[in-house]
Formats: structure tokens, C-alpha cells, sequence
């Protein structure tokens, strides 16, 4: 067993922690709205047909905003579709996921979900078959006041007050050439910057973040993003970035995902900052990771037109959940920049909470590094120095142990998220703490297991689940804390 240290300073901060960093993403893709948040007749649904069930684990998860409503699915959607009488919403193809559409579920109903669940809502307007001007109708009809036709359809469909809705996504991955009118870089650029003139003429008060590069994996980037910034520099606040992470059977090199993603920030980072640099600005642009997740693209199956067809059900195992929490430390680490992240998505698909039609709900594996991650992670990202042992992966020389340390101080509380990478080793982790007083370590939890495949089902909803080791003592702000190899910990420590 090797010793790594860890220098823990109390005015090393890198950044406060945006709260909505702990963020999620809902689209019209297969069960995640129908029978994921969304099922009349169930036995827990409410007046309206929302899952309590699913909406009790998605309080406990804390998340801060959800995206809405895509998504590939954004680019071909007529958002008027889903509002008025039910019995009048249209069925529509929708040729991003090729099924049927039944419109049952909009913007109002959205809303009142996002109420009753105590999340924020980070909407996102359609610049696929979409127009400017109906970007602008739609923020209309969401959050003008009164007094003109959007807004008075608004309270006559039954929301008397305006939704506030304050972040909102220009598009969504319009550098993809899967995306429906799908632009390249100087026509969205233009599309964006015009879509978002109207948005704040309509509401001055709008956050808005245009598309930037849909993978690190493309052509384009990151090209795209420095010709997109040059259009709408000026007129919108973040610029986006998605990254998706499966094992392509490699598991060293799956765990080291969190270098990649790194690099990736760092890329766009700077390619912003040549822009600002170009444009001789004084505004700073930060980043909207608002696609993350582990997603098993290689295993998508076709099939044919179907209503509610269930798809991209991703089961996740505890090899998946260690790869997230990675992840999870990387975000942390880039607070500085990164302002939003949302986990793609929230309910089955590619989700941390998974339903069973006219059933149960369950915790897949990925849930707890992100509820410790929401819990715990609010606060200030401290920088540390830290020398841990490598390991080789695609990415060259990799630590074994990626670290991520948040102080609370209102609460007078510090939190370690470590990573262990290590296949064959655990790792004494050397926690220096000498500028906080009478320190005392609180709980120590951790995620592991001998069956790095194993996954949580309707029968064992635990068999992945994290549990409690027994608490160091510390001498002199010194705590030699013991990492098992391949486990997901969270130090809490308290003065």
C-alpha cells in the first residue's frame, strides 16, 4: 500500500460552486417523460398523472435545474403542439428518435412537475425547424406578465403567473450532422445570435447558452465553437459542451474517462478565451456541460414507429458508477468555468433513476455518487496539491486517486471525494488539514464492491449501494485515511 498526501489549504479556493453544477436534463426520448415522470393511472401518480415515487428520488438526488425538452427531439418540435386542451394536442412524428409523438405532456405540465419535484427549469428553443421569432414567442409565452396573445394563452391554459424561467439552451448539438437541419458553424452562428436578440428583447433579465461542440470526438471541433463565439459573443453568457463515456473494453482506460473530460474543458476554455481575446471584451464566457454522463451508444438498437418504445435504458454497474463519480470530481475541479452541468437524463433513459411501467422505481448505481456529489459538493472547491501514484491508460501516466475537496464554511464543514482507480492496491490517503482547527472526521462513506458488473434490479434494488466505514482519528490536522482499490469515498469532516 502506497502513501499519498494531500495539502489542504483553507484560502486556496478555486471557485464558489454554482448550484446548478448538480443539474439534469429531461427529453421526449423513449419512457423518460411517459411512465418515467409521467403516468396516469399508476398507482403513486397524483391529480395530474406525476409519479410521487419518482419524484421523491429525484428530491433526495437534490438536482438544481432540468433541462427541457432535448435534446435531438428540440430540433424538430413545435412547442405549441403541447399546450390547450389534451384532447386536441396533435400526434407527431418526431424523426430525431423515430417515434410517436402524443403531445399529452408540454411546457405547462413541465412546469408543474418542476414545482412540485423543487427543481428550476433550463428551457431550450428549437433552431433546428424553428425561427427566431419563435424563440421569442415561446419566452413570451413563459414569462411575459400579461396583456398580449402569448401571455394571455398562458393564463387561459390555466398559469395565471409567469414561469421565470431565466436559463435557456439557443438549439441543441446543431454541429451534429444526425441533428434535423442540422447547420454548420457560420449559419448557426448567425441563427443564434439573431434568436438570441429576440429572446432578451422579450425578457432582459435571460441567460442564454448557444451550442458548442456536441463531442471532443468531431471534426469540427473545436473549431465550431471559436466561428459560433464570433457570431454571439456579445449577446449570450455561456457557451455549451456535451461528452458521452462508455467502456470500449478497456476498463483502466474507461476509469481514466475523467482525463478526458478535463482535457476537453480545458479546450474550450481556452478557445473562449481566444475569442474574447479577438474581440478585445471584457465579458468572460463560461461553459454549460449540460450533456455528461456514461452512455452505452454501441448497443443502440433499430426499430420501427412506436409511442413511449423503450430506449437508450442504459443498466448501469458499479464499474459505471466509480467512472461517474470521475467525472463528477472533474466538474468540481473546473468550477471556475463550468457554471452548469446536467446529467443526461434524469429517468430511464441513460438515467439514475429507472421505473418499471405500472411498477416500481429504483436506484441505479450512478444515483449515489451524484447525491453525494449534490449533498456534499455545494461550497467552495479548494485547490490542493497532491502527488498520487499513475497508472497507464490511453491517456498516458494517470493518478490512481482523483481528488476533489469542498469547504462549507457557513456549515464549518470540509468534504473529500476521492476516486480510486487502482485495480490491484488500496491507498493511504494522507489528508494534511493543519489550517483548520480541531478538525474531527464525521463519516466516511464509500462505494465498492468485488463484482465490478454488478447492477441494482426491481429484486435486489441495493445489491449497489454504499455503506459507512469506521471514522479516523486525527492527530495535529493530520487523518491517514485508507482507500480501497476500485471505490467511490466521501471524507466528511467537521470543526
Amino acid at each position: 500500500m502506497s502513501s499519498v498526501s494531500i495539502f489542504i489549504e483553507k484560502n486556496f479556493k478555486l471557485a464558489d460552486v454554482d448550484d446548478r453544477l448538480f443539474s439534469s436534463f429531461i427529453e421526449h426520448l423513449g419512457r423518460a417523460v411517459y411512465t418515467g415522470i409521467y403516468e396516469p393511472g399508476h398507482k403513486d401518480a397524483d391529480e395530474q398523472g406525476f409519479r410521487k415515487d419518482v419524484i421523491k428520488l429525484v428530491q433526495e438526488l437534490g438536482v438544481s435545474l432540468v433541462r427541457y425538452p432535448g435534446g435531438n427531439f428540440l430540433s424538430g418540435y413545435k412547442w405549441t403542439d403541447g399546450i390547450g386542451p389534451k384532447e386536441l394536442r396533435p400526434k407527431r412524428l418526431d424523426l430525431a428518435w423515430k417515434t410517436i409523438e402524443s403531445n399529452q405532456f408540454g411546457i405547462d405540465e413541465f412546469y408543474d412537475w418542476s414545482k412540485k419535484a423543487g427543481t428550476g427549469i433550463m428551457g431550450a428553443v428549437n433552431m433546428g425547424t424553428g425561427t427566431p421569432k419563435e424563440a421569442g414567442e415561446l419566452v413570451e409565452y413563459c414569462n411575459f406578465p400579461g396583456g398580449t396573445a402569448w401571455s394571455d394563452l398562458r393564463k387561459k391554459n390555466g398559469h395565471e403567473q409567469p414561469y421565470g424561467i431565466k436559463t435557456w439552451c439557443i438549439g441543441n448539438e446543431m454541429d451534429g450532422p444526425w441533428q434535423i437541419c442540422h447547420l454548420d458553424a457560420v449559419d448557426y452562428g448567425k441563427k443564434a445570435r439573431e434568436t438570441a436578440k429576440i429572446m432578451k428583447w422579450v425578457d432582459d433579465s435571460l441567460e442564454l447558452v448557444a451550442c458548442g461542440s456536441a463531442t471532443s470526438l468531431l471534426p469540427t471541433f473545436p473549431e465550431w465553437d471559436r466561428i459560433v463565439l464570433e457570431h454571439t459573443y456579445d449577446h449570450i453568457d455561456y457557451l455549451s459542451l456535451h461528452r458521452y463515456y462508455e467502456n470500449l473494453g478497456n476498463d483502466d482506460d474507461f476509469l481514466a474517462s475523467f482525463v478526458e473530460m478535463d482535457s476537453f474543458i480545458h479546450s474550450v476554455t481556452a478557445t473562449a478565451d481566444y475569442v474574447k481575446a479577438l474581440k478585445r471584451s471584457k465579458k468572460t464566457i463560461n461553459l454549460s456541460f449540460d450533456e455528461w454522463n456514461v452512455w452505452y451508444q454501441q448497443k443502440q438498437q433499430p426499430h420501427g414507429w412506436e409511442e413511449v418504445p423503450a430506449l437508450l435504458e442504459d443498466r448501469y454497474s458499479l464499474l459505471d458508477a466509480l467512472v461517474f463519480g470521475g467525472l463528477g470530481i472533474t466538474l468540481l475541479n473546473n468550477s471556475d468555468r463550468v457554471k452548469i452541468a446536467c446529467l443526461a437524463q434524469l429517468v430511464n433513459v441513460i438515467a439514475p433513476i429507472f421505473t418499471m411501467k405500472g411498477g416500481s422505481v429504483i436506484r441505479q448505481t450512478i444515483f449515489w455518487p451524484f447525491k453525494h456529489l449534490s449533498m456534499y459538493g455545494r461550497g467552495s472547491v479548494l485547490k490542493t496539491l497532491i502527488k498520487s501514484p499513475t497508472i497507464e491508460t490511453c491517456y498516458g501516466d494517470t493518478p490512481a486517486l482523483a481528488t476533489a475537496v469542498v469547504h462549507q464554511e457557513e456549515k464549518q464543514e470540509l468534504t473529500v471525494f476521492c476516486l480510486n482507480i487502482d485495480k490491484k492496491q488500496n491507498h493511504q490517503l494522507k489528508l494534511e488539514l493543519h489550517d483548520f482547527a480541531d478538525m474531527t472526521m464525521t463519516e466516511h462513506i464509500v462505494l465498492s464492491g468485488s463484482d465490478l458488473h454488478a447492477i441494482n434490479t426491481f429484486e435486489k434494488p441495493d445489491n449497489v449501494a454504499p455503506r459507512n466505514l469506521e471514522v479516523v482519528k486525527g492527530e495535529k490536522g493530520v487523518f491517514n485515511v485508507n482507500i480501497d482499490k476500485l471505490s467511490w469515498n466521501v471524507l466528511r469532516f467537521k470543526y
